[in-house]
């Protein structure tokens, strides 16, 4: 990729002569919001009606049920595997040979539950192969192909499934359209999930093979019911926010994690957490009139979906969904009941927000894709009582090397981080005590692209 921007990065704050001591002269917020060309001209290219004619199509296979018809050229979710491959491989054609397609096929033994008897099943993967043979990192969109009626058994019945979660599913390939021209040194892949609805199958078959492979998966974004902006219930009506679920402690902590959290008190600083951080900030950088919100939970309240198996696998995973949720289109059969209509059909969405909060999603995962690696090895030192607080690190020692980096810091009691400094050192001291702020650090490139953050740990 030839990058025509002249950003640069956003606190160009230079070290006193001779230490590595920085002091903040401006908040994150009150920085000048800097935009990378190309991820805005790649966001402009997103398009509310090509969202919604993908949407439409997938609704027309009258029931993508997992267990519905593989024969059918026309119905069930074989018909609709089909044909989110061939609408990757039309997008791949812009990729110069870098952007491969993949129907990546198990076997679900029956459960016993939602799975009667063992049952083939497919998740659909278009993969943006990374231009940097020294960068093995990866970075997952993701949305569920699958779709419901009332009852979760029944795979005969139409189940449009249009904003859950055709939307979710049109977003990543939207996305892969207007990606697939583009060069990122790490690699990115977009996946319709199969199995959601019977029990997160397609996801959990990825992030085992994600694990058994050794992939260097850096972030999940999922994206599961985004594109609604009206609750009947509640008669909110509402397109300038959505939701971003991260689990705050790591599912498969360990005792030896666990115990240095408590002693760090950052139940709050989970990776996940920090990359619906990341998106937040991003998103919103990008994206106007949207309002990017952290829910402090992994999911809605005792549901779960497409990044939980990842999560459980140790990958950094989120989930966004729409602020407010219509339970009438959601897990209904399509009908008519004293006037109102019921069922998950496409009239009752709104293209315009599902096209914001598609944005949201390509401009982290481009910033990711673009930004170096991560910081190693970042710790604070705790060799002397101080107020003050000194953190070193090392360079990523994978892929391009960073510009230089951003040491970010909160208060205890702020969700947000609140001061960003930049440095070219790869250590750091700061007039503020490790007793009253948390600290992360982020590799940056020359453009002020951004790798998501880590949190020090104590070293002397």
């Amino acid at each position: 990729m030839t990058h025509k921007s002249t950003l640069k990065p956003l606190l160009a704050l230079l070290l006193l002569a001779g230490a590595p001591f920085v002091n903040p002269t401006q908040s994150i917020a009150q920085e000048t919001v800097r935009q990378d060309d190309d991820i805005k001209k790649m966001i402009n290219q997103l398009s509310a009606q090509n969202l919604e004619q993908l949407v439409r199509k997938m609704v027309s296979f009258g029931t993508r049920h997992t267990l519905s018809s593989t024969t059918s050229k026309k119905e069930g979710i074989g018909a609709a595997r089909e044909w989110v491959k061939s609408e990757f491989e039309k997008y791949a054609q812009a990729s110069g040979g870098r952007m491969t397609v993949e129907m990546d096929k198990f076997v679900v033994p029956a459960d016993g539950r939602r799975v009667p008897q063992d049952t083939e099943m497919a998740n659909v993967m278009a993969i943006l192969k990374g231009t940097d043979p020294n960068d093995d990192r990866v970075i997952i969109v993701g949305g569920h192909l699958d779709s419901r009626a009332t009852d979760v058994m029944d795979a005969k019945s139409k189940a449009p499934g249009a904003n859950d979660d055709a939307s979710g599913v049109a977003m990543v390939m939207e996305m892969a359209r207007v990606m697939a021209s583009q060069k990122f040194p790490a690699t990115l892949i977009f996946v319709a999930f199969q199995g959601e609805e019977q029990g997160l199958y397609g996801s959990t078959h990825l992030a085992e093979r994600a694990k058994k492979e050794g992939w260097n998966l850096i972030a999940m974004q999922n994206n599961d019911i985004v594109g609604n902006s009206y609750s009947a219930e509640t008669g909110l009506h509402d397109n300038t926010k959505v939701r971003i679920f991260s689990e705050g402690v790591p599912a498969n902590e360990t005792e030896e994690q666990a115990r240095l959290r408590r002693t760090l008190g950052a139940e709050s600083d989970s990776p996940s957490r920090n990359l619906a951080r990341y998106m937040e900030l991003v998103g919103e950088k990008y994206v106007d009139q949207l309002d990017v919100v952290l829910v402090h939970r992994a999911d809605r309240f005792l549901r779960g979906g497409d990044h939980t198996p990842f999560n459980l696998q140790g990958f950094t995973a989120v989930r966004m969904s729409e602020m407010n949720e219509d339970f009438n289109h959601q897990h209904q059969d399509v009908r008519k009941e004293e006037g109102t209509q019921y069922g998950d059909l496409p009239e009752f969405m709104d293209f315009e927000y599902l096209r914001k909060n598609t944005g949201v999603n390509l401009a982290s995962m481009a910033s990711l894709g673009w930004a170096p690696a991560a910081p190693e090895k970042v710790g604070v030192i705790t060799s002397n009582l101080t107020n003050k607080t000194d953190l070193k690190w090392e360079a990523p020692s994978k892929g391009a090397k960073p510009a230089g980096y951003y040491v970010l810091m909160r208060e205890t009691k702020s969700p947000n981080w609140e001061k960003r400094f930049y440095v070219t050192d790869t250590k750091a001291t700061l007039p503020y005590s490790k007793d009253n702020y948390f600290f992360a650090v982020q590799s940056v490139d020359k453009e002020g692209h951004a790798s998501l953050p880590v949190l020090p740990v104590p070293v002397r």
